[in-house]
């Protein structure tokens, strides 16, 4: 029953996309922009590796799949300290892990305070959103102390090789992940950091042991800040000159706010045609290596296009951000 809700779920937010489009306040040049793309892409597909940088913990076993879930309840909200990025929180926790292996156990992630967070991290002020990020650990710890036996490899274990179960049963348990909104009296369900963690166990494991699951393809992209500034880069996405406004005046985006859900809901579907459409031409079944590259902040076509940053646009809530 969890499952088919899930799946009913993800469904739902496809199916969204028609109402979307009817009253977007974005611009869209799908058929011309992915035909550009796709057409520079379709003779070489971007493959990433997963911890293609090196900075992330793993040791093949339950130890990193704690490590990941606990990166990937924190895996927001960077942009207000401008030196602070995704790879400080990974090789900061992957340091504390190190040092010490009971680091992330389920009643120690209960007792962190922001001060124990920042020297876990060696961080040396405090951080974006610091009391949210600390409250989420103890929710964590809580959670698998009380459900899995404080294992998040227990978790894991019971989803059945399902990456749709796995998301199901991370945002029923742990309310943190659960990115869902309302837009225009339809509620759309996101679910970004959830996914994150069924793709963080893939590549991790590359699909074996606690990263093996049937319906990988179940799962979208993950709609972050950075990949709908490429997509725009790329003429993929065409913003209202409202919308263009806004960012260009670095205005802050709200939380729930419609230009933010459109914005992370279009990224979704331009991206699901990129895949369908490059499936199409290279005659090779594009899958979660697609995907994968949009995670890691789409480096494969920054590097391509020459492009050092995209502080294009600033939201003022923590679950837009990786």
């Amino acid at each position: 029953m969890l499952l088919k809700f899930y799946q009913f779920k993800m469904w739902f937010l496809f199916f969204s996309f028609s109402f979307f489009l009817k009253r977007i306040c974005m611009w869209f040049s799908w058929s011309a922009g992915i035909e550009k793309v796709v057409e520079k892409m379709k003779e070489s597909i971007p493959k990433v590796e997963w911890d293609y940088e090196g900075i992330h913990y793993f040791d093949n076993g339950p130890l990193t799949v704690q490590y990941l879930l606990v990166l990937d309840a924190l895996n927001f909200c960077f942009w207000p300290d401008k030196d602070l990025h995704y790879d400080n929180f990974a090789k900061g926790l992957k340091e504390a892990l190190l040092n010490d292996k009971s680091a992330f156990d389920a009643d120690h992630l209960q007792k962190y305070t922001g001060p124990q967070l920042r020297e876990l991290l060696k961080w040396p002020r405090p951080l974006p959103l610091e009391e949210e990020r600390v409250r989420l650990l103890h929710e964590v710890g809580f959670e698998l102390e009380r459900s899995f036996e404080g294992k998040a490899s227990k978790l894991v274990e019971s989803c059945g090789k399902s990456a749709a179960k796995l998301v199901a049963l991370l945002t029923r348990n742990f309310p943190g992940f659960r990115d869902h909104s309302v837009y225009k009296g339809h509620q759309v369900f996101l679910y970004k950091r959830a996914q994150i963690f069924a793709a963080d166990l893939w590549g991790a494991f590359k699909g074996q042991r606690y990263g093996e699951f049937n319906d990988i393809s179940s799962i979208t992209m993950f709609a972050d800040y950075i990949v709908p500034a490429v997509l725009q880069q790329l003429g993929v996405l065409k913003y209202s000159s409202t919308l263009a406004n806004t960012i260009k005046a670095s205005s802050e985006i709200g939380a729930g706010t419609e230009e933010e859900v459109e914005l992370r809901a279009c990224s979704i579907y331009a991206v699901e045609k990129m895949r369908e459409l490059l499936s199409i031409k290279s005659g090779k079944q594009v899958g979660q290596n697609c995907y994968m590259y949009s995670y890691v902040k789409c480096r494969a076509i920054l590097n391509l296009l020459c492009m050092d940053s995209f502080s294009l646009y600033l939201f003022s809530d923590c679950e837009f951000f990786t």
